[in-house]
């Protein structure tokens, strides 16, 4: 027998579809579940005997297709679910600038300089005068943490005032990330529409529009002195000195920011597009005497489900279409990358914010659950193959359809006169834990079905409400996903 418990499951991401790279970095995934699919499709002759019995059937094709089930933590770049959500997005992460050592010592980052308090590293997007970056899996503890850049470089950035301890070999875990910026005191001020500042150019930060920010650090030096105007926003303008946000923190006003140091924090960012990103994915049942390894390529996600219900941990499913496969004793890469280690995030108690038409969503109207789903309606195309393999050939994409299912709470006509009137609104959630944050938008969804009733003696009166995104000028997008790294 196999043990579901000894199941190992890993992904590479192919730079062709179909293609398992050479020598594969596998990455091991995080799931609660699979029904991957791959199987032969065999049909049976249409020849007559006189003796009524049948021929041998007859293979036909490959099925390769399926769901993967799993339990929402927030993704690294590069990990499993990561890869995922880009193929779902038919998209690639916009990263802030980053450094990462990636397990190999001395590699990407080759010194940290202490008299100086410049970094050497290889290049890649240079770093910006004012970015905030995060320092971590340095030796020396004094060079783990949180530090403004003062002079920007690709190759060369300099962070002075951290105290930088030299090393003159970062070790293999040493990694740097931008995770926001930080104005001069006094420098940045809260404004009726947003952000202003005199010499931080917002145009050179890195920012969105349509991108999230948290505003405010957690020193009081760091933060506007009225605790109306460090929250969460969204981004709707970028100006060399105006930053024109919407979404504002309740009982937002104006604060000159007088001595005030105030750090910015915002992430990466998802949205759909139209790229055709594919990966190959190994199942290894691991207890048995030889493991059995089954490869699947040109994996690409057809569906992407994502539940957030109250008192439950956040779901999601991938459900995935794809090219070729291979079932054999030998795994791809015999000792895949660790799977991650984020802390695993539930509804009510990790969502900071449910919010639609810019406004959190409360009484009498509450939320108990949201669904997003992402489809791409995804058909395989293939012909009479002469390269030896059996399935597709590639794989054709439609139209990418966002549809948001809520079930609220029936305490007002407030949502249900926006249904009946197809008024176009808006939805995000923010869901965050550990000093990391997910922000899901929908720019512009209409409500296209729904009804309120009174079920049954001693209940509540509710309203499931159905909904589907169109184009959002703003954001060119039918969905948006923001990734934080760390926030204060």
């Amino acid at each position: 027998m196999s043990d579901a418990n000894r199941l190992r499951l890993s992904h590479v991401r192919e730079a062709t579809l179909g293609t398992t790279p050479t020598t594969p970095r596998m990455r091991t995934a995080r799931l609660k579940g699979e029904t991957l699919r791959f199987a032969p499709a065999f049909v049976t002759s249409e020849e007559i005997r006189e003796d009524r019995m049948n021929s041998d059937p007859i293979k036909v094709n490959e099925m390769n297709d399926g769901p993967i089930n799993g339990e929402l933590s927030w993704p690294p770049n590069g990990s499993p679910f990561s890869d995922w959500l880009e193929s779902l997005f038919c998209n690639t992460w916009v990263n802030t600038p980053s450094r990462d050592n990636d397990g190999t010592a001395d590699s990407v980052i080759t010194a940290l300089t202490g008299t100086t308090d410049v970094v050497t590293c290889l290049t890649g997007a240079a770093f910006v005068a004012s970015q905030i970056a995060k320092f971590t899996g340095f030796t020396d503890p004094a060079n783990n943490g949180i530090f403004k850049c003062t002079t920007g470089h690709a190759t060369s950035p300099v962070f002075l005032g951290a105290g930088f301890v030299t090393e003159a070999a970062p070790p293999a875990a040493a990694r740097i990330k931008v995770v926001g910026f930080q104005g001069a005191s006094g420098d940045i001020l809260a404004a009726a529409s947003g952000l202003t500042s005199t010499a931080l150019n917002f145009t050179l930060m890195g920012l969105a529009v349509g991108q999230w920010i948290k505003i405010g650090g957690t020193a009081a030096g760091d933060k506007f002195a009225t605790a109306a105007c460090n929250g969460w926003a969204r981004i709707t303008a970028i100006a060399a000195a105006a930053l024109t946000l919407d979404n504002l923190p309740t009982g937002w006003t104006t604060d000159a920011g007088t001595g005030k140091t105030v750090k910015v924090f915002f992430g990466d960012q998802l949205k759909n597009g139209v790229l055709t990103l594919g990966q190959t994915i190994e199942r290894g049942f691991m207890d048995q005497a030889a493991p059995t390894y089954i490869a699947q390529r040109g994996m690409v996600v057809d569906q992407g489900v994502f539940n957030f219900v109250k008192e439950q941990v956040v779901t999601w499913t991938m459900t995935f279409a794809g090219l070729t496969g291979t079932q054999d004793t030998t795994s791809l890469d015999t000792s895949p990358d660790a799977a991650t280690t984020n802390a695993i995030m539930a509804a009510a108690v990790n969502v900071g914010r449910i919010a639609e038409n810019g406004t959190p969503v409360g009484g009498p109207n509450f939320i108990e659950s949201a669904t997003f789903t992402v489809k791409n309606n995804l058909r395989m195309i293939g012909g009479i193959r002469s390269d030896g393999l059996v399935g597709p050939e590639d794989i054709g994409k439609g139209s990418v359809d966002v549809n948001v299912n809520m079930g609220t709470y029936f305490g007002s006509n407030a949502l249900l006169a926006k249904l009946f009137a197809g008024t176009a609104t808006n939805i995000n959630v923010r869901i965050a834990k550990n000093s990391q944050a997910l922000i899901w938008a929908v720019p512009r969804l209409t409500y296209t079905d729904g009804q309120a009733n009174a079920t049954a003696k001693n209940t509540d009166t509710k309203l499931p409400l159905t909904s589907q995104a169109s184009f959002d000028t703003l954001t060119s997008s039918h969905i948006m996903l923001d990734r934080l790294e760390y926030y204060e």
